[in-house]
């Protein structure tokens, strides 16, 4: 059956409803203001970040010592570049949100000059990055017995791959960069099914195992050599209000995790105050509000099991159950 044209009239009035909607629902569209960050702009950041992080792993092969410093030099030139104007522009657009609040005018500012001082200190950070992350890959090969090698780790772990991310996104935070850390840490949410938060902090040797449906919030505070399994939650129980019912959103909403601890698949920990003492071991599918001492092992209550033979039972036409 071939299309009716005449049904066609009808769009440009559909096209007038949906542009009426962008006035009508201001807060749902992006029309007439600074430029936002380039998502694909961003994006190739972090894939030029992990190359300079782990170079031979990725992209370019062939990498040896006589082409490396050309190499590492094309790409920390062309990140200068790139993340100069993405980080001037979330500076001048969060600038912008600040004026639409306040109704006060913006003071001027050189935001380029002041996104190229973000982007020369971060990448300065990048040696210092590597060392941490070399933690993280050491934890993941020690702490997995069906790991062959450190190859492995870096080219398969999607545990790994979401830290990477994430030290990445929290050093871009910590030096004052909005909007920006959190396009990275959905993005590797995204790929990973790994959900941290770029303003969680992570202490060395941090490994997360298979890794799917992990969530780490904004306040966590975890310490070294700790070990999370697939599915754990480390959330708000819950939000803190003012007297006209808005979140408190600098209080501290999410757990604490010292040193050598270990929490297994899909245990749930929550709220600002619990704190799992060092060398703690939280077991599968526990679910956790209140503070736990160190050297703590809390598990659930072993549930019963009901099994059913159904083997044709020449004495009796009902089905065998066991307990």
């Amino acid at each position: 059956m071939a299309s009716d044209f005449r049904l066609k009239e009808q769009l440009p009035n559909l096209t007038d409803r949906i542009v009426k909607s962008y006035a009508e629902i201001g807060h749902m569209n992006h029309l007439g203001h600074v430029a936002l960050p380039s998502y694909d702009t961003v994006i190739s950041i972090a894939e030029d970040l992990k190359d300079v992080i782990y170079p031979g792993y990725r992209r370019r092969e062939g990498l040896h010592l006589g082409n490396i410093t050309y190499h590492v030099g094309d790409l920390i030139d062309g990140l200068h570049d790139k993340l100069t104007t993405q980080i001037a522009r979330v500076l001048r657009h969060a600038a912008d949100v600040q004026t639409e609040e306040t109704q006060e005018p913006d003071p001027p500012t050189d935001y380029e000059a002041k996104g190229q001082a973000i982007a020369i200190a971060f990448l300065d950070r990048i040696p210092e990055i590597r060392t941490l992350l070399a933690t993280d890959v050491q934890a993941a090969f020690q702490g997995d017995p069906a790991c062959k090698n450190i190859d492995e780790v870096i080219f398969c772990y999607p545990g790994l791959e979401a830290v990477t991310i994430y030290r990445l996104a929290h050093e871009l935070l910590d030096l004052g960069t909005p909007f920006i850390p959190r396009m990275l840490s959905e993005w590797a949410h995204k790929e990973t099914g790994i959900d941290i938060h770029p303003g969680a902090t992570i202490g060395n040797y941090f490994f997360i195992d298979h890794g799917t449906g992990v969530v780490i919030g904004e306040t966590c505070k975890i310490g070294n050599h700790v070990k999370l399994y697939q599915g754990v939650t480390l959330g708000a129980l819950s939000f803190d209000t003012d007297a006209d019912g808005n979140l408190l959103r600098t209080a501290k909403r999410h757990p604490t995790l010292e040193d050598h601890v270990v929490i297994y698949a899909n245990a749930t920990v929550l709220g600002g105050k619990t704190i799992i003492g060092h060398n703690s071991v939280i077991g599968s599918s526990v679910w956790l509000t209140q503070s736990v001492e160190p050297h703590t092992t809390v598990l659930l209550e072993k549930p019963g099991l009901r099994m059913r033979d159904d083997k044709p039972d020449e004495l009796s036409p009902e089905a065998n159950y066991q307990i």
